[in-house]
């Protein structure tokens, strides 16, 4: 396997982007399985850049509370820091 050059994907909405349009490539039932793999090789690169970036990144104090706050309030909540609020739940008897 080839290693993928990701080296044009400098920030975060860089590289969201182009997983983006991945994603969209790889949902197109014209694409065959090795293009997919492919897809599926770039993305992983692509994602360990993102690991780099973040690992590169000085936060100031109060971004490092704020992030802080954001993971435990997700720990106590049982899910990812990341993950989108529930939609409430209508009522069983239709209220």
């Amino acid at each position: 396997m080839a290693r993928v050059d990701v080296s044009r994907y400098q920030t975060f909405g860089q590289i969201n982007d182009r997983l983006d349009e991945l994603v969209g490539q790889v949902r197109d039932k014209d694409v065959s399985l090795e293009h997919s793999l492919d897809l599926f090789d770039e993305a992983i690169a692509l994602g360990s850049k993102a690991v780099s970036l973040v690992d590169a990144t000085d936060f100031s104090p109060e971004e490092e509370a704020r992030l802080a706050d954001t993971e435990a309030q997700a720990e106590k909540d049982g899910e990812p820091a990341d993950a989108p609020e529930a939609e409430p739940k209508p009522a069983a008897d239709g209220q």
